[in-house]
């Protein structure tokens, strides 16, 4: 069976994994999961990260941290791209904020620009919650200065795109905050997981009283007292002081130990992906559909995406030869039922398109080129009949 991901927690790991446990460490979230904060910051070319336990619960503290700081307002409306993720969206709901859809550049997998600036134009949304989806950069630079125009602050949702990059920056580097994942499957893992990178001081205190129920034990001393200062609480009582209305989305020491040698594997596994990419690039023959990245970005591709009027007789032969294949993501968000409990249909061209005829191949650091010819041979068998 060739999988669409695969475990990036070897035996090593485990091993490794075993011998810390042997020394009866603190499990629960600690200094290790600072370290790998710290680790991971620095990795991506960021002031701060905060680790929590997954890119779910990530993009939920980001949307409430906003809040809190009154970046966006109660209501506020917000953009976010029409192929993503349930949870770029729901945490939008389960906010009292209203998401506005925007459709793909159906050639690069971009946010398309032309809606984007129709949507700024006639909503005059607050944010713009960009996902880059399977690795695939946006037009960043037009997406920042259309937005200053409008006075819309963004965010980023970089889950599948670790390690790709715009003009030589990771993505994840655009925003105000931007979230990821390290769930199996993921560029690297933590068993269950999720990051906030950010370089705003104020935005990374917040998200850490966000995480740990609104108290202050995570902060700084100078931060923390300041802040005991600011409402008359001494030592005793900030015990169980709590600063805001929060959350316990905490990961562990545990995750926080393996997160810090995925660390040390990570460049190569993006290499890996990349490499992978551009051989399905070179092998599939689709004169419908194929995905043109960007100029002057670097794919570390979470997998590889088609889009054929063929897609029910591929995904059957690929599934005849225990092939793994999924649809883009959510399709059409707009769809969703989740979606359309609240709000009506929307009509979105291109990412009807994808809805409706896309999908997408396996991609991971285990995946050989003689895999991906195999998968490719049964994909331009189908496209050329």
């Amino acid at each position: 069976m060739i999988k669409l991901a695969s475990e990036t927690i070897d035996k090593k790991d485990i091993k490794q994994l075993i011998n810390w446990l042997k020394t009866n460490p603190k499990l629960t979230q600690g200094e290790l999961t600072k370290k790998f904060e710290t680790k991971f910051a620095k990795w991506m070319g960021t002031k701060y990260a905060l680790f929590c336990n997954s890119g779910s619960s990530a993009n939920l503290l980001m949307l409430s941290a906003l809040l809190e700081t009154k970046i966006i307002q109660p209501k506020a409306k917000v953009v976010v791209p029409s192929i993503c993720w349930s949870t770029d969206v729901a945490p939008i709901f389960q906010l009292n904020l209203n998401p506005i859809l925007c459709d793909l550049d159906l050639e690069s997998f971009s946010i398309d620009l032309n809606h984007l600036e129709a949507i700024y134009k006639k909503e005059k949304p607050d944010l713009l919650f960009l996902v880059s989806i399977l690795g695939f950069a946006s037009n960043i630079n037009k997406i920042i200065k259309l937005s200053k125009k409008y006075k819309v602050k963004i965010i980023e949702d970089n889950c599948e795109s670790v390690g790709s990059k715009y003009f030589n920056k990771k993505l994840g580097n655009f925003g105000l905050m931007s979230s990821f994942s390290t769930f199996f499957g993921h560029h690297f893992s933590t068993i269950e997981g999720g990051i906030i990178t950010t370089n705003d001081k104020k935005l990374i205190n917040i998200l850490k009283m966000l995480r740990s129920h609104g108290w202050d034990r995570d902060l700084d001393v100078k931060d923390k007292n300041k802040l005991r200062k600011e409402w008359n609480i001494n030592k005793f009582n900030a015990l169980y002081t709590f600063y805001y209305s929060a959350y316990n989305l905490r990961a562990t020491n545990l995750q926080a130990f393996i997160g810090i040698n995925q660390l040390k594997k990570l460049n190569n596994f993006c290499k890996i992906r990349n490499t992978n990419f551009n051989h399905y690039q070179k092998k599939i023959i689709n004169n419908f559909w194929k995905i043109e990245p960007l100029r002057n970005t670097f794919v570390s591709n979470f997998g590889y995406p088609l889009i054929s009027p063929h897609r029910h007789e591929i995904v059957k032969k690929l599934t005849k030869f225990k092939i793994e294949v999924r649809p883009i993501i959510s399709g059409s968000m707009g769809n969703q039922p989740f979606y359309l409990k609240k709000k009506r249909k929307n009509k979105l061209h291109n990412a009807s398109i994808i809805d409706k005829f896309g999908m997408y191949l396996p991609n991971h650091h285990e995946l050989t080129e003689t895999q991906i010819d195999f998968i490719c041979n049964i994909v331009n068998s189908i496209i050329k009949d």
